[in-house]
C-alpha cells in the first residue's frame, strides 16, 4: 500500500493511525494489534496524524522494527509483518496484523481486546460467543456422561499445573486443590467433566470406558519392511501423563549430524525436540475424536511420520496451513494455551517450517493426507550443509526477527527454485536488509557474500549470468564472424539462449546507438552487420 492510499484510507477497525513522532509504548501497540486482529486484521500506521486531513509527520518509534515484529508475534501468536515507507524524507512505519484464528479470539495478558469507537475495551461476551461458533460444535467442550474426578490422573493434573505455574509465574497455582485447578481452566464445569479433561488428564481405565480412541501409539521401525515394529508403546492416558515419554523414546535413536563452518563444529540432531513436540501437539489438538483410530508416531532412522484420524480442520488446506488457524477442539486448545503450549499449537506449523529451513532439512510433507486422516512426514537428514553456512552468515539474532515467509524465500532461492507468488511480497524486505540481490528483471539471488561464505561464487555467476558488456561482446563477435553474409536474429538468440527476444533487442539497440552494428531489412529477412569505423580521410 502506498502513502497516498494510506492517507485516504478510512480509519476504523482495520486501520489505526498514530503520530508516534519520537516514541510509542510497546504495550499500547500490542493492545491495538490485538484489537485489530480480533476484528479481522489490518494495519497500524505510525508517523501519520489520526485526524483528517491527515499529514505525514514521520516516526522514530521502534528503531529496530524486526525486533518489534518478533515481540508482537511472540505475544499474539499470529502473523505480523511490517514495511517502512518514505514520504518527503519522513519515515512511516506500518505494521500489518493478520486476522485472529478461526473460532478463537487473540488475547494479551488474558484479555481479548476490542475496538469501541476510539477506545479499547475487553471483547463483549456476545462477540466472543459468535467467534466460538465459527468452527461449529466443539466436541472437546462437551460433558462426558458418567465421568467424574476419579477418572482423572492426579499425575497428569500436576504436570499441567507445573507448566501453568511456570508460564504465569504464579506459584500459588501449585497449592490449589485439583478440583479448583480444573474448574479454573474449564476442563471441568458445573455440569461435569468435559471430553477435553479426559484427553488431557484421563487415566487408562476411564479412557477405555469413555473415549478409547484417545490413544497415541509410538513405533520404531528400522526399515520400511512390513511386519512388527522393533519397538512399540501404546499410551491410552491423558496427554500430560505421556508427552515427555514420547520424546524420550524418539531421542533414544536420535543420530547427531556434524557440520563444520570454519573452525567451529555444530551438531544437528536428526529429530529436533521442538519440531517433534509441535507435531504431537497438532495431532492431539486438531484430530477428530469422533473418528475411530489412534494417533500414530512412527520413527524411522531418517524420518518421523505422524498420523492422526480425521482430515484437516474446516477451511484448512496444505496451501493455507501457514496462514490460517482453525482449532477443531477449541477447549483443548484453550487449556494448552494456559500453560504456554499454545505458543506452539497456535503457530506450531510455522515453527516446524522455520526450523526445517534453519537445519537445512526438507520441508514438511503432507503426502497421504485425505479426508480420513492427516499424515505428516518430517525428514531428518541435512540436505545441503552450505545452506547452514548461509544461515550462520546471516546470524542468529537477525534470523529471530524473520517471518516464516522469509525463511521459505531464502530456501527457494538457495535451491534455485521458482519463488512462489505468495512469497513475492517479502523480496523487497530481504533486498533492503542485504540478504537478497536484484540482478535482473524479476530475477533475484542470494547476496554475493553468502556465495562467498559457501565457496560457491561460480554458482552465483552462472545464476546471475554474464554482465551486459560481456553479452554485447558476444553478439559483436558472432556478427563479425558472419562477415558480409550478415546475421539473422534467430542466430543471435542462440548466442544468448538465456535471454528473451526483448532483452536481445535492447542490447542490439544499444550497439546501434554506439555505431557498432547496423541492420538491413525487416522481419525475418533482416540481417545484422558490423559497422566499420571511418578513417581520418573519410574512407572506411
Amino acid at each position: 500500500m502506498t502513502i497516498h492510499e494510506l492517507l485516504n484510507a478510512p480509519e476504523g477497525e482495520n486501520v489505526e493511525f498514530k503520530e508516534a513522532k519520537h516514541s510509542f509504548e510497546f504495550n499500547k501497540l500490542l493492545r491495538y494489534a490485538c484489537a485489530i486482529a480480533n476484528s479481522g486484521g489490518g494495519r497500524i500506521v505510525l508517523g501519520v496524524t489520526d485526524r483528517r486531513p491527515r499529514e505525514v509527520v514521520g516516526s522514530d518509534a521502534f528503531d529496530q522494527p524486526e525486533r518489534t515484529r518478533a515481540g508482537l508475534r511472540e505475544q499474539l501468536h499470529i502473523r505480523v509483518d511490517f514495511e517502512i515507507l518514505c514520504h518527503e524524507g519522513k519515515q512511516v512505519l506500518v505494521f500489518q496484523i493478520a486476522r485472529r484464528p478461526s473460532g478463537l479470539p487473540v488475547h494479551v495478558d488474558g484479555v481479548a481486546w476490542w475496538r469501541d469507537g476510539d477506545s479499547l475495551i475487553p471483547m463483549p461476551e456476545a462477540v466472543r460467543s459468535r467467534i466460538y461458533a465459527e468452527t461449529g460444535h466443539d466436541f472437546s467442550a462437551d460433558i462426558c456422561p458418567g465421568a467424574t474426578f476419579a477418572d482423572l490422573d492426579p499425575a497428569a493434573v500436576q504436570a499441567f499445573c507445573a507448566k501453568w505455574a511456570q508460564k504465569t509465574g504464579n506459584d500459588r497455582l501449585k497449592h490449589l486443590p485439583e478440583e479448583q485447578l480444573l474448574r479454573d481452566c474449564e476442563a471441568v464445569t458445573g455440569d461435569g467433566v468435559t471430553y477435553a479433561a479426559l484427553v488431557l488428564f484421563g487415566n487408562h481405565a476411564s479412557l477405555g470406558r469413555f473415549l478409547a480412541q484417545s490413544e497415541t501409539v509410538f513405533e520404531y521401525r528400522a526399515s520400511d519392511a512390513s511386519g512388527p515394529a522393533q519397538q512399540r508403546e501404546e499410551f491410552r492416558l491423558g496427554f500430560f501423563a505421556y508427552c515427555d515419554r514420547i520424546w524420550e523414546l524418539i531421542n533414544l535413536r536420535n543420530d547427531i549430524q556434524h557440520y563444520q563452518d570454519g573452525l567451529f563444529i555444530f551438531d544437528i540432531p536428526t529429530f529436533n525436540d521442538r519440531v517433534v513436540r509441535e507435531a504431537l501437539l497438532n495431532a492431539i489438538c486438531h484430530r477428530n475424536y469422533q473418528f475411530a483410530g489412534s494417533v500414530f508416531i512412527r520413527q524411522y532412522r531418517d524420518r518421523l511420520v505422524v498420523e492422526s484420524p480425521g482430515g484437516f480442520p474446516p477451511d484448512i488446506t496444505v496451501e493455507n496451513i501457514l496462514d490460517r488457524q482453525s482449532p477443531r477442539n477449541r477447549r483443548i486448545a484453550e487449556i494448552l494455551a494456559r500453560c504456554g503450549l499454545v505458543e506452539r499449537s497456535g503457530q506450531g506449523m510455522n515453527l516446524i517450517y522455520e526450523i526445517c529451513v534453519k537445519e537445512a532439512k526438507a520441508l514438511p510433507d503432507f503426502a497421504g493426507t485425505d479426508a480420513h486422516g492427516v499424515r505428516l512426514t518430517l525428514n531428518g537428514l541435512v540436505l545441503d550443509k552450505n545452506l547452514l553456512s548461509v544461515l550462520n552468515k546471516i546470524g542468529a539474532v537477525r534470523l529471530e526477527s524473520f517471518a516464516t515467509d522469509d525463511f521459505l524465500l531464502i530456501n527457494s532461492l538457495f535451491y534455485k527454485q521458482t519463488v512462489p507468488a505468495h512469497l513475492q511480497s517479502r523480496i523487497k524486505h530481504l533486498v533492503d536488509v542485504g540478504i537478497v540481490e536484484h540482478v535482473g528483471r524479476k530475477k533475484f539471488v542470494l547476496a554475493r557474500a553468502f556465495y562467498a561464505a559457501t565457496k560457491t561464487r561460480g554458482t552465483r555467476t552462472r545464476l546471475v549470468g554474464l554482465d551486459r558488456a560481456t553479452n554485447k561482446e558476444l553478439l559483436i563477435r558472432h556478427i563479425r564472424e558472419c562477415g558480409s553474409e550478415g546475421t539473422p536474429f534467430c542466430e543471435l538468440q542462440q548466442v544468448l539462449p538465456g535471454h528473451s527476444r526483448s532483452q536481445i533487442r535492447t542490447l542490439l539497440h544499444h550497439l546501434q546507438s554506439d555505431g557498432l552494428v547496423r541492420v538491413d531489412g525487416t522481419t525475418s529477412a533482416a540481417r545484422w552487420f558490423l559497422c566499420h569505423p571511418k578513417t581520418e580521410g573519410g574512407q572506411t
